[in-house]
């Protein structure tokens, strides 16, 4: 991946779909009231703030630590185990050792029985977590002693650490309620650097640094998450000073670059923009459409009008500067072909330029999360590229309730993306047994070869095996597409510039408080 750029906000004139910031000493409502305070102006919240049920999964939670974590440079290193594991040599054994005298927020102490009931609990099918699949490998966890747990493989899982920065919970807090109905989605009790100290649904999220955080207690000592969903309320907030920083569509933070007392921090990612394609859909469910739509869409014109230039087109789930990439699949917008796939595929151009097939005219709708101004871009310049092969899409926004019920025969312009190894985004996106589990491949795709190198590629620790396996997916789905990938976005994120030590990483498709600048949060340090 490439390195993240930072850059002023002054040298800016394009800026990417998602900024966030923290506000000014004493200025904005949501609790910016000092020095060592500051608000984060983000589009939503989470559902849960139990790790139970996923929260803080990929790690970066300020609530919670796991055994590992990652660096700026998305580098592994130890968190709440004292080093990194200690791996059979059959690659079938982890074996962490937990560091000392680390300390839940309620003063309990941290035990190998934590990670185990953690660990077990996920791995329930009673609770309510989509993300099961991925600690998959997992035969066993034990507590060995009281510094000690193992972990028991059923398969050599090549990437099995990085799953390990998994937030680990008190056991004998969550332990004492359903991890699906109980308080502690409200009310969580970590390790991490920050205590949630309120949560006023739709409003905001205050916390406070932990005084008896084992990495040392943080400088930042009041954080507030400010949620406002509409981007042109954010953008006055932001410009009357209520905000002084907020996630804002390109076209809005443009608007800001001149502002020298702020900071632009820019973050390469493996956050794509997709539209499903449902193959219960009785035209989506056709190859030749979606392979038409694959052909028709004119992915830099996206990355350029859309993005400002802050992306790049995807040809794939995998950003073409990812080692994974599979090289060649590389394509650009071509009318002529998609209108020879849908000749030879038997749909009819007719008077209005509408194709049909059988009676069927070639119209889909697609849908979009309302407020989504990014989204919407998208969706809007898809349904005006699909027409000129002459497939109708009809754009509709709603909301996430309403799509959810909808996905299983409806287009969805969706949004993925896992940082590290392949297997953490593509499985959960494109296995077949996930069809139709929660957000888990939305599309609902099925295709024995894909099924089978994603099998492979989390089963086998060969690296030539397994780029082989990833490579042939890839090209696969250049052939049999379940979705149509258009871009892959950055993040850039705009803040006040009172702190130093502020850095980002290579980010996932979720981003907002945990990512960005202030993934390092607890390590920020007041400018002199």
């Amino acid at each position: 991946m490439t390195v993240p750029r930072i850059r002023t906000a002054a040298a800016t004139a394009a800026l990417l779909t998602g900024a966030a910031a923290c506000s000014a000493p004493g200025s904005g409502t949501d609790g910016g009231n000092g020095v060592d305070s500051v608000v984060i102006g983000v589009a939503s919240e989470p559902d849960t703030l139990s790790p139970l049920l996923g929260y803080g999964k990929d790690g970066n939670s300020k609530i919670f630590d796991g055994l590992l974590a990652r660096d700026a440079g998305l580098e592994l290193g130890p968190a709440l185990a004292k080093a990194l594991p200690e791996v059979a040599a059959d690659g079938l054994t982890y074996t962490y050792t937990l560091r000392e005298g680390v300390k839940f927020s309620d003063g309990e102490p941290l035990t190998p029985a934590d990670v185990v009931f953690t660990y077990d609990t996920i791995l329930d099918a009673k609770t309510n977590n989509t993300y099961r699949s991925e600690l998959d490998a997992i035969k066993d966890v034990r507590a060995d002693g009281i510094d000690k747990v193992v972990f028991t493989l059923k398969y050599p899982y090549a990437p099995f650490a990085g799953r390990t920065v998994l937030p680990i919970v008190p056991a004998h807090v969550a332990g004492e309620q359903d991890p699906n109905t109980g308080s502690f989605h409200t009310e969580p009790i970590g390790t991490g650097p920050y205590l949630l100290t309120s949560w006023s649904k739709g409003e905001k999220l205050t916390f406070k640094a932990n005084p008896h955080y084992w990495g040392g207690a943080p400088k930042v000592a009041k954080v507030t998450m400010a949620i406002v969903k509409d981007d042109d309320v954010r953008a006055t907030r932001l410009r009357s000073g209520d905000l002084d920083g907020a996630v804002l569509p390109p076209n809005l933070a443009a608007t800001f670059r001149d502002d020298e007392a702020k900071k632009t921090y820019d973050a390469t990612t493996y956050d794509f923009r997709a539209v499903t394609l449902p193959q219960a859909n009785e035209v989506t469910g056709d190859r030749a459409v979606r392979q038409a739509l694959d052909a028709a869409v004119d992915r830099r014109a996206m990355v350029d009008e859309i993005l400002y230039g802050a992306g790049r087109p995807a040809y794939g789930p995998l950003p073409v500067d990812d080692p994974w990439f599979a090289q060649g699949i590389q394509r650009e917008q071509d009318l002529t072909e998609a209108r020879r796939i849908l000749d030879q595929a038997g749909w009819r151009s007719s008077e209005e330029g509408i194709r049909a097939k059988d009676g069927r005219r070639a119209s889909f709708t697609l849908l979009y999360p309302s407020g989504d101004k990014v989204r919407q871009d998208h969706a809007l310049a898809y349904a005006s590229d699909a027409k000129k092969a002459g497939i109708e899409v009809t754009v509709e926004s709603a909301t996430w309730e309403i799509i959810e019920p909808r996905m299983k025969t409806d287009a969805v312009l969706a949004g993925f993306g896992s940082s590290g190894d392949p297997d953490y985004g593509l499985y959960t996106l494109l296995h077949s047994s996930l069809a139709g589990d929660g957000f888990n491949n939305m599309a609902r795709y099925d295709d024995p070869v894909v099924d089978k190198a994603l099998d492979t590629g989390r089963r086998t620790s060969d690296e030539a095996t397994r780029q082989a396996a990833y490579d042939g997916l890839q090209r696969e789905l250049v052939e049999n597409p379940g979705y149509t990938f258009l871009t892959h976005i950055d993040h850039v994120y705009v803040l006040a510039d009172r702190w130093q030590a502020l850095t980002t990483q290579v980010e996932p498709h979720e981003h907002g408080f945990s990512s960005g600048p202030w993934w390092n949060l607890q390590a920020w340090q007041p400018k002199k």
